[in-house]
């Protein structure tokens, strides 16, 4: 298929997505804030005064979610692409795998949070399984961060997609944190292969 065919029908499903319409009508940056917010209203994440990472986070409608529904929270963002400035939100330009990137987010909180969240993934290469482990090795990388900045009765939650290494996030998981959960919200297009897992208490 040609690009600019491709570039039309994806314009196309935009206009007739309920929840793209739904974004831009509660001044959301995009229609993932959904996503997230069925995850909350299902797995109870967030409470008011929670420190919270947001990775992967642009173009920064989960964090935007956070600091609208939320009372006093602390809030970082980081992403390697720069985006939009968004009141309330700490926002970095990185890699959250960087050293000099963990020392500024253990700077800025200063003590362990209680929330990690991440809906990252690579850009696509047309080829799904590769698409599938490259997302799994950035969840599994994001992971064993938690467990560095986390409270013992932290939560972690991240974008997965279903695929051959599937097995192998969800045994890291369970070696990481005593409650694991996957769920696909009714946001993700059916089409998606991706889900979530939320994992709860650092064993």
């Amino acid at each position: 298929m040609k690009k600019n065919k491709i570039s039309k029908n994806w314009i196309n499903r935009q206009r007739r997505d309920h929840y793209v319409r739904q974004s831009v009508v509660e001044g959301y940056n995009s229609r993932a804030v959904y996503k997230l917010k069925e995850i909350d209203e299902k797995f109870k994440i967030f409470k008011n005064g929670n420190s919270i990472i947001d990775l992967g986070a642009a173009p920064g409608s989960w964090s935007q979610y956070v600091v609208k529904k939320f009372k006093n929270m602390k809030v970082l963002s980081i992403d390697l692409l720069n985006f939009d400035k968004i009141e309330n939100i700490y926002q970095l330009q990185g890699d959250f795998t960087d050293d000099m990137s963990k020392k500024k987010i253990k700077d800025y909180f200063s003590s362990k949070v209680d929330v990690v969240i991440s809906d990252m993934a690579v850009n696509t290469t047309g080829n799904k399984n590769l698409d599938s482990i490259n997302t799994s090795e950035l969840c599994i990388e994001a992971m064993n961060f938690s467990k560095e900045i986390l409270k013992e009765e932290g939560i972690f939650v991240s974008k997965i997609f279903m695929g051959s290494t599937f097995n192998e996030i969800i045994l890291a998981s369970k070696k990481l944190f005593k409650e694991n959960k996957v769920f696909k919200p009714a946001a993700s297009r059916k089409e998606s292969k991706e889900s979530f897992i939320i994992c709860k208490y650092l064993r």
